[in-house]
């Protein structure tokens, strides 16, 4: 009687173990996709759960927000410092558009978007990155020459890269969101090292004087045309001030002219006095009328008035 006890006991505290196992809980970083008999059933946020214990229910929580990264063309031995690397050649070797080869080494960083389409849809995940980033990388080798790969192209590369393994990927419905792709090294193959990189820096130094030339003359212009702008509205400025002043003489001598046909002698007399006062203006002068009959007008221009003295 006491073992039967002790076996419900022991069948108990089984059962309440497996019981206790179906609770979980998910991180911050992560997402729960639980599966029923191997399929999807739900996925979860962060949280504490339960589920159906294992065999009838399992819970994956893989980590949606960690950046993974896949090594192609070489793999890192140590991390250093000083990292070591070694080269894998058969993923390296690529042959350009122009019939020459290089050796290549790049990384593909990327994370999980979809949990369900990354746990259901693709069988070996990094696998297949890597299939696709290798043959990607190597149509787009394969598109363009040895000088481009090795120099100026790096950029564009590594763009077209990113958006055709993409697509690629989205094609399978894996799930995965590439986050960049990195060219580490692309150099020419050991035996013609030496002569690629010396051509290599030729062109490199080129492309940075062009890009010198250019930024100077982009920088040159702008002043030169601020320059000339201003010499164009300063001598605009000027015309308009002479235009104006052109006028305005003309309209004085107009206004003389209308004074002097309605009184001519009178106009005559002033126009000749003033025309003396500018002339000689430190003598004094002595207007003498023609009509003065024992009179004699002294005319101090120098005061500004006319002041009048008659003696007999």
């Amino acid at each position: 009687m006491k073992a039967k006890r002790v076996a419900l006991a022991v069948v108990v505290l089984i059962v309440a173990i497996w019981i206790l196992t179906g609770i979980y809980i998910v991180h911050p970083n992560e997402e729960g996709v639980i599966r029923r008999w191997g399929k999807y059933r739900l996925s979860v946020g962060p949280g504490i759960y339960y589920h159906i214990p294992w065999p009838v229910e399992r819970v994956d929580k893989p980590k949606i927000t960690k950046i993974e990264k896949i090594q192609i063309g070489y793999r890192t031995i140590k991390e250093g410092p000083p990292a070591v690397y070694k080269p894998v050649e058969e993923e390296a070797l690529m042959l350009t558009g122009d019939m020459n080869i290089v050796d290549l080494w790049f990384i593909v960083q990327y994370r999980i978007k979809d949990a369900r389409a990354y746990l259901f849809n693709v069988r070996s995940v990094k696998k297949t990155i890597k299939d696709a980033a290798e043959a990607s990388m190597r149509q787009i080798i394969g598109d363009r020459g040895v000088d481009e790969a090795l120099t100026v192209g790096k950029e564009e590369i590594q763009g077209k890269i990113e958006g055709k393994l993409q697509q690629i990927l989205d094609l399978y419905k894996s799930g995965i969101d590439i986050v960049t792709v990195k060219l580490q090294d692309v150099h020419a193959p050991g035996e013609v090292r030496e002569a690629f990189e010396g051509v290599a820096s030729a062109k490199e130094a080129r492309e940075r004087l062009v890009n010198e030339a250019l930024g100077k003359y982009n920088e040159q212009i702008p002043k030169s045309k601020g320059e000339a702008e201003k010499i164009i509205r300063e001598a605009e400025a000027y015309a308009v001030e002479r235009v104006k002043r052109a006028e305005g003489d003309a309209n004085r001598f107009l206004a003389r002219l209308k004074e002097y046909r309605k009184a001519k002698s009178v106009t005559s007399d002033r126009l000749y006095l003033e025309t003396m006062q500018d002339i000689l203006p430190e003598i004094e002068k002595i207007v003498m009328p023609k009509t003065a009959e024992g009179f004699i007008k002294f005319l101090n221009l120098r005061a500004g008035s006319l002041k009048e003295e008659v003696k007999k």
